[in-house]
């Protein structure tokens, strides 16, 4: 399950005992995906975009707009209007 860290600015998911995590800015009501990061043991096995699902989930439940600010989160976005 995604969680968001709000002390530390970033939507965080644990697998396998290793965190994955999109860090963000709020602006308003403009969440701003600065960076999404797996580490190498998480590649390839889709752990970025469930971190994104959680992002786009509470982006939605909290009425926040994401602006994709890194190149995978910009990616995610286009491929998931």
């Amino acid at each position: 399950m995604v969680t968001n860290n709000v002390a530390q600015n970033r939507y965080e998911l644990i697998t396998d005992g290793h965190m994955s995590m999109a860090e963000y800015t709020l602006q308003g009501k403009e969440l701003r995906i600065n960076h999404v990061f797996v580490p190498n043991e998480l590649r390839g096995r889709g752990v970025a975009a469930k971190v994104m699902e959680g992002v786009v989930a509470d982006a939605k439940a909290r009425g926040l707009t994401i602006v994709p600010v890194c190149s995978y989160a910009a990616a995610y976005m286009q491929r998931n209007k």
